[in-house]
C-alpha cells in the first residue's frame, strides 16, 4: 500500500515554483544543492507532442479542423478506418518537420520508416496509431534554453498520426467520439532527461513553442490542445544511480507541468524516505487537487505490438531535398533576438518584439507570416531604429492593447507609421501632436495620409517665428494656475509640469515642450 502525506495543494506548491539558479551545461554534471529537496537530484525529460500547422492530414486528403466545428465533419474514409482505404502521405507535413529538426540541430535521416503501435481505445478508429519509433525521421540535437547556459539534448523526432477525441456527456453519462482531429498530423519531440527542476522544463517548453511558431512548423498552442506534453519524472540521491521514472501524461498547461513535476517529486521522496519502492507507472495529473494520480502501470514495446506498417514504404529524403529546405528556413528566435540588438535595441526591446510575434497566428504549410518583428524591420529601413522601436512598443502597441486589440488588428500600414515618425522628426508635428494622431488612426482604422490628417485635426506644429504665440500662451497659463507659479518661485520645479501641461492644453500639443520650458523660465525670472 501507498502512504502518502497530505495532498499538495496549488498555493502550498508555489513557493517551490522560484528559480534557483541551476547550474550550467548538464554535461558537467555539476551538483547544485535544491533547497526544495536537500540530497536529492531531480531528473526530467519530456516528449512533446505538436500538432504540424498544415491544411491537411498527414496520412488523407481531410482538412484539419479548428477547435468549436461541427463534429465528424473533417473525415475520410481513411480517418474513420474503413476497410480497404490507404494512406498517402501529406509532403507538408514532412517538410514542417524537417524544418524543426534542422532548428534543433538535429541529423535528419535520408531513410525512416513508419510503425504501427497497437492498442485499443475507442478514440483509435483502426486500433492503431501510426508512428516512427525504431526509424524516426531525425535523431540527436539539441535546444539551448534562454537562461543559465542550459542546453537539453534531442534523443528523436518522429511523425505519427493524432488521435480522435472523446467527449464525455455527463447529462446523459455517455461518452461520444468526435474524429475531426483523428488523423491530423502530430511531431513527437523527446528529450534527453537532461532537466533537473520543474523551471528548466517550463524553460524548454517555451523555449520549444517560440522556435516552433518561428519555423512555421505549430502554433504551439497549449490552450488548444496542439501541444501536449508526457513528462518523465525520477528522484535519486545525489551519487546514486538514477530511480524509477514515472510518466505524467497529457500536461497541456506549462503552470500545471511544473506543478505536477514538483508533486510527484515530492511524492517520489516521500516513498523513498519511507522505505518503499517506486513502481513504473503512468499517472494523470488532477488539476484541482494539485497531485498526480495512477492511470495504469507502465507498458513496454511489446504490450503495443509494434510492427511495420505494410502500407506505407520508407520515407527517403535526398541530400538535395534536405539542403532545399535548409535554405528555406526563416530566422529563429536566437538570430532574431542578435540581430535586433545589433542595430541598437536593448535585450528587453527585443524581447516585446519578438513576444507580440509569440502570440501572432502561424500560417498553414509554413506561409510566410508577418509579425511585429517584420513590421519593425521595414518601419526601420532608412529610419533610427530607437525612434522606430518606440513608437512601435510604447504608442502602437499601447493603443491596440487599450483597445483590447492584438497586432494581428493593426490598422496603421508600415508607411502611414513611418511617416507619422518622419513627420515628428523634421518638426512638422510634435511628439504629443503625434500621439494623438496616432490615436485617431487606430480609433478610426483610416488609410489617409498621416500628413492630411494631421491638416485636418489642425495637430501641425504652428509657424512662430518670432515666439509671439508661444509667448502668450505662456502667459495666459501663468495667469491661470498663479498657485503653482507661486511654488515655482518658492523653488518647487516639479510644479513646472503643471503649467507645461496647460500651455499644451491651450496650444494644442503643437508646440515642443522644449520651448514651452524655456519661454516660461524666462518670463517667471523677469516678472
Amino acid at each position: 500500500m501507498i502512504v502518502r502525506q497530505r495532498p499538495w495543494r496549488a498555493r502550498q506548491l508555489q513557493q517551490f515554483w522560484r528559480p534557483l539558479g541551476f547550474r550550467g551545461l548538464h554535461g558537467e554534471h555539476a551538483i547544485r544543492e535544491d533547497k526544495r529537496w536537500p540530497g536529492w537530484e531531480v531528473i526530467v525529460g519530456i516528449e512533446v507532442h505538436a500538432q504540424i500547422k498544415s491544411r491537411r492530414k498527414l496520412f488523407s486528403d481531410a482538412l484539419t479542423s479548428k477547435p468549436g466545428e461541427i463534429p465528424n465533419s473533417f473525415v475520410t474514409f481513411y480517418d474513420a478506418a474503413l476497410p480497404g482505404t490507404l494512406p498517402t502521405l501529406n509532403p507538408k507535413c514532412v517538410e514542417l518537420a524537417v524544418r524543426t529538426a534542422i532548428a534543433l540541430n538535429s541529423h535528419v535521416q535520408p531513410r525512416s520508416a513508419f510503425d504501427r503501435k497497437h492498442y485499443f481505445y475507442s478514440d483509435l478508429p483502426a486500433g492503431y496509431q501510426i508512428t516512427q519509433r525504431y526509424a524516426p525521421l531525425a535523431k540527436g540535437g539539441y535546444l539551448d534554453l534562454s537562461r543559465d547556459g542550459v542546453r537539453v539534448g534531442i534523443t528523436q523526432i518522429q511523425l505519427e498520426q493524432d488521435t480522435a477525441k472523446s467527449i464525455f456527456d455527463a447529462r446523459r453519462r455517455i461518452t461520444q467520439v468526435d474524429l475531426n482531429r483523428a488523423g491530423s498530423g502530430l511531431m513527437e519531440i523527446v528529450s534527453e532527461p537532461e532537466m533537473r527542476s520543474p523551471e528548466e522544463a517550463s524553460d524548454y517548453v517555451r523555449t520549444l513553442q517560440a522556435m516552433l511558431r518561428a519555423v512555421g512548423a505549430s502554433d504551439g498552442s497549449m490552450e488548444l490542445g496542439s501541444l501536449r506534453c508526457d513528462v518523465n519524472v525520477s528522484v535519486n540521491k545525489h551519487g546514486h544511480p538514477r530511480g524509477t521514472r514515472c510518466e505524467i501524461k497529457n500536461l497541456n498547461s506549462v503552470k500545471f507541468m511544473m506543478v505536477a513535476i514538483t508533486s510527484e517529486v515530492f511524492r517520489h521522496i516521500s516513498l523513498l524516505e519511507s522505505g518503499q519502492t517506486v513502481p513504473q507507472e503512468t499517472r494523470g495529473f488532477d488539476e484541482a487537487k494539485a497531485e498526480t494520480f495512477k492511470l495504469r502501470s507502465k507498458e513496454d514495446s511489446p504490450d503495443y505490438r509494434y510492427m511495420p506498417d505494410p502500407n506505407l514504404p520508407p520515407l527517403i529524403l535526398s541530400p538535395e531535398y534536405i539542403d532545399c529546405v535548409r535554405r528555406s528556413m526563416p530566422e529563429l528566435p536566437r538570430e532574431t533576438r542578435a540581430r535586433l540588438m545589433n542595430i541598437g535595441l536593448t535585450e528587453q526591446e527585443a524581447e516585446v518584439l519578438m513576444a507580440v510575434d509569440a502570440g501572432r497566428e502561424v500560417r498553414f504549410d509554413g506561409e510566410p507570416t508577418k509579425g511585429a518583428v517584420q513590421y519593425f524591420d521595414r518601419l526601420a529601413q532608412g529610419r533610427s531604429a530607437k525612434s522606430a522601436v518606440n513608437w512601435m512598443i510604447h504608442e502602437l502597441l499601447g493603443q491596440l492593447a487599450a483597445r483590447k486589440e492584438t497586432f494581428s488588428d493593426n490598422p496603421v500600414s508600415v508607411e502611414q507609421m513611418g511617416e507619422l515618425v518622419d513627420m515628428v522628426q523634421c518638426g512638422k508635428i510634435t511628439g504629443t501632436s503625434g500621439k494623438t494622431l496616432l490615436r485617431q488612426m487606430v480609433t478610426s482604422r483610416s488609410t489617409t495620409s498621416p500628413l492630411t490628417l494631421a491638416k485636418e485635426l489642425g495637430l501641425l506644429a504652428v509657424s512662430d517665428d518670432d515666439g509671439s504665440l508661444l509667448k502668450n500662451w505662456c502667459l495666459e497659463a501663468i495667469k491661470a494656475l498663479p498657485e503653482e507659479v507661486q511654488k515655482v518661485r518658492d523653488g518647487n520645479l516639479k510644479v513646472m509640469n503643471r503649467i507645461m501641461g496647460k500651455v499644451m492644453q491651450l496650444s494644442g500639443g503643437r508646440v515642443k515642450a522644449g520651448d514651452v520650458k524655456q519661454m516660461l523660465e524666462d518670463l517667471l525670472r523677469k516678472s
